[in-house]
């Protein structure tokens, strides 16, 4: 009987770093944690835009990459942004277009392309978006001290720099 059958259905843990033993690799172990976490925060989120604005996860991504290019993106730095295959960008630009949020329009440095931007509609609706799911944010990670995710965020952000680094090689 492993481990988990051993517990309560209570008591189980679900989280699969908390099950690693000293045997393990520690990167294996980091990896699993944070994306434990992840997975977590994503889910909640989700769940939230979903209630609360009727969006799915992957539109309001779509959304926050236009916030922030306002002449918009084409379709394959969207996808390379959002790291989706083009045909899902394309089925959520379908979608948002419909609902008068994003407008193609054509790509001023590119006659034959097309870009993707908000309409006045969309900005509008992102910005009460946006600020409910910062709101969300701060709410889940309320507990955990200033100075502690500061750490974190150097911390995140030197592994970032490696893995990018590892990258170049």
């Amino acid at each position: 009987m492993s481990d988990l059958e051993d517990q309560g259905p209570g008591e189980q843990e679900l989280d699969l770093a908390s099950r690693l033993t000293q045997d393990h690799h520690q990167s294996l172990k980091l990896w699993l944690r944070m994306l434990s976490c992840t997975v977590r925060i994503e889910n909640e989120i989700r769940s939230r835009l979903r209630a609360t604005f009727g969006i799915t996860l992957p539109r309001f991504d779509l959304m926050a990459q236009l916030e922030r290019h306002p002449d918009g993106l084409r379709m394959g730095e969207l996808s390379r942004r959002m790291m989706v295959t083009g045909g899902n960008v394309t089925g959520i630009t379908d979608q948002l277009e419909r609902e008068g949020l994003v407008v193609r329009v054509p790509d001023p440095h590119d006659r034959r392309a097309w870009a993707v931007r908000l309409t006045p509609a969309g900005r509008s609706a992102f910005a009460e978006m946006a600020a409910v799911h910062e709101r969300w944010i701060d709410e889940m990670l309320a507990d955990i001290p200033a100075e502690d995710k500061s750490s974190l965020i150097a911390l995140l952000a030197s592994m970032k720099q490696r893995l990018r680094t590892g990258d170049e090689r």
